[in-house]
């Protein structure tokens, strides 16, 4: 993991995912990586109701409406490639920005 500082704004990255894997294994890592996000906001949104019984858990489920549809085009796609001698190269990273809460949207 390394930092970058920019004109007082910290940044990490962090390299999560990276290599050549055979469909079945890029399947396994990509499906995992979705359905941790899928939990993630899962139990985000039960712990928004828990322990209110008038809550009529009406929520936005839009972004875990979007990662099922991801997760499915992501098997759909590996899928085709099952039984090929191919192999996938992914190279997934992830950047977090320090930011002070007056400077968000």
């Amino acid at each position: 993991m390394k930092t970058i500082t920019t004109n007082s704004q910290k940044t990490k990255s962090i390299n999560l995912v990276d290599g050549f894997f055979t469909p079945t294994d890029a399947k396994d890592i990509v499906v995992a990586l979705l359905n941790e996000k899928i939990n993630y906001h899962k139990i985000k949104r039960l712990s928004i109701t828990e322990g209110n019984l008038e809550d009529d858990c009406m929520y936005d489920s839009s972004r875990i409406d979007q990662l099922i549809e991801a997760k499915q085009n992501a098997i759909d796609f590996f899928k085709e490639l099952q039984g090929t001698d191919t192999f996938l190269e992914i190279d997934s990273g992830l950047t977090i920005k320090v930011k002070e809460k007056s400077t968000l949207n």
